[in-house]
């Protein structure tokens, strides 16, 4: 299939650049079979979360002090690095957070030289993320990890790190299904995004096709982490501030909440939790 520039208007309403992008996407698509109306929406809608429409192909980290104990809370805060230390300045940011002596083992990103965390944050639509994942990247391209990395800045190398992320994940077979959930677990691990993630898949599909796809559910199971305004709802019903983000206090009051109501306190707030606490 063929995108057209009015259904891509529809998917990326902020990019100014949209003719530029609809040829590159109608000539890069059909090479990795993204080539249905499912596997388009479901590649474009994930990207676009991503990279705020297509606009923004390399990470902003320039986080003020109460940002970055919010979004980083295991390197800021109490007993930690002072965060106003840190604040808008985004390359001190990155090689702290992003280099490997300061994350766990499970979190390493390959940056151990000096300045890699902030020459390997993330890059491209799918913001490809420390030097382990670039040099992959770079070796199926025949670049040295550097090269990759200012590639990775441009229109070219964003699509085609989204594309190369895409099909080393075999990610059109689960796009196939319509899953956004899915889809987004094996993109980021969680679901952070998800609601943003499935609003996009909606707008796009319906762009393509004319129908809003009805198999996912409007409200995703939250927990831990995860961010949007279904949070706030819950925050709001719970009686706290409803910044949106499902923090440590939120996932405390929830645990309480479900013990007082007879549910599982998990902290996780799936079907049965939301039916009762958003009526």
């Amino acid at each position: 299939m063929k995108l057209t520039l009015r259904q891509l208007t529809d998917m990326l309403p902020t990019n100014r650049e949209l003719n530029v992008w609809c040829t590159e996407l109608n000539k890069a698509l059909p090479v990795y079979g993204i080539d249905t109306p499912e596997r388009v929406a479901s590649f474009i809608s994930q990207c676009a979360h991503e990279s705020r429409d297509f606009t923004a192909l390399q990470e902003n980290l320039n986080y003020s002090q109460d940002a970055l104990e919010r979004v980083f809370s295991r390197y800021f805060g109490v007993g930690k690095r002072n965060a106003a230390e840190y604040a808008r300045k985004p390359e001190k940011i990155a090689n702290y957070v992003y280099m490997d002596e300061f994350r766990s083992a499970r979190g390493a990103l390959g940056n151990t030289q000096p300045g890699d965390g902030w020459r390997f944050r993330g890059k491209g639509l799918k913001q490809l993320t420390g030097r382990s994942n670039v040099t992959a990247f770079a070796k199926d391209y025949g670049m040295t990890p550097e090269e990759a990395s200012d590639w990775l800045e441009t229109k070219e190398g964003a699509l085609a790190s989204a594309l190369w992320f895409w099909s080393k994940n075999n990610l059109n077979k689960l796009a196939d299904t319509g899953d956004v959930e899915k889809v987004t677990r094996r993109i980021n691990g969680g679901t952070i995004g998800l609601e943003d993630r499935q609003r996009r898949y909606n707008t796009a599909m319906q762009a393509l096709t004319g129908d809003v796809p009805s198999r996912s559910p409007v409200i995703a199971t939250l927990r831990k982490g995860s961010r949007g305004d279904t949070v706030k709802q819950i925050q709001r019903r719970l009686g706290l501030a409803a910044d949106g983000v499902f923090g440590p206090n939120t996932d405390k009051i929830v645990k309480m909440w479900q013990a007082k109501n007879g549910l599982v306190a998990d902290g996780i707030v799936g079907p049965k939790t939301i039916e009762r606490l958003l009526p």
